[in-house]
């Protein structure tokens, strides 16, 4: 009987370390993987305004601020190596949207960060001054850090807003729905992957005891996505305005 139960053991270990192996690399990876079929959409149609590019601002916003919370507070490193791959990801998708959205532009003129036009912020005509912005934003946000690391008060307020920002993700997009009355152009995959994700990242936080923080915004996450998949039916099944697919829109408030 103890030696059944100690071969039990034995198998059980390196299931339940497989196990978290493979729910550490959805974690890692997972975030990504909304993205391929919008990022293939627009390829192929040439067209991004059914997607908000400020989902791209709110996640590089708190990825960057994530990692500063890392190092006033320790947390699992497949939570740190997320939002490295998620900041890759922010850019090639911004990369793509700005090529597409220049290429179908009816004006020559050519707005950059430099300008300092808060009409046009997060608009600009060249992927350089996203990447500007970016780096601003980083070197101030670690400047502030570097001189509060030591306060408990500012960096559980950094991880607030670090997962708080996240939460607001689908926002910007739920929005946009709003505003077109339509989700036409927005990646219906794109969104389910964002509520199985997020689902399971939530789970995730509160099964490994992530900082409350976490958890918290993720169960926001969760109603944000659900609250945009009940727009796609809406919108489906009671349609507000003409379909316009066939003459792809070439606003520049497309994005």
């Amino acid at each position: 009987m103890e030696e059944g139960l100690s071969s039990l053991k034995q198998f059980a270990l390196p299931v339940s370390k497989l196990a978290s192996w493979i729910a550490a690399g959805a974690m890692v990876f997972g975030g990504v993987v909304p993205y391929i079929p919008q990022y293939r959409d627009i390829q192929r149609t040439q067209n991004a305004e059914g997607f908000s590019i400020h989902v791209c601002l709110v996640l590089l916003v708190a990825n960057i601020l994530r990692i500063l919370f890392w190092f006033g507070r320790y947390f699992e490193p497949p939570l740190l190596l997320q939002s490295i791959i998620m900041i890759i990801t922010m850019l090639v998708m911004l990369k793509l949207c700005t090529a597409v959205r220049v290429a179908s532009e009816l004006t020559t003129r050519r707005r950059a960060f430099t300008d300092f036009d808060l009409q046009y912020f997060w608009l600009w005509s060249r992927f350089i001054d996203y990447i500007q912005c970016v780096l601003a934003f980083t070197t101030v946000a670690a400047y502030i850090t570097y001189l509060l690391i030591d306060s408990s008060l500012f960096v559980e307020t950094l991880g607030f807003f670090a997962v708080f920002t996240e939460a607001m993700l689908g926002t910007p997009q739920l929005y946009r729905n709003y505003e077109n009355k339509s989700t036409e152009g927005m990646s219906i995959t794109m969104v389910l992957m964002w509520a199985s994700g997020d689902t399971f990242k939530t789970a995730y936080f509160i099964l490994n005891q992530a900082p409350f923080q976490f958890w918290i915004c993720g169960l926001l996450q969760v109603c944000v996505d659900i609250t945009i998949l009940f727009q796609a039916y809406y919108y489906d099944r009671y349609p507000q305005k003409p379909s316009s697919h066939a003459v792809p829109s070439t606003s520049t408030k497309a994005l």
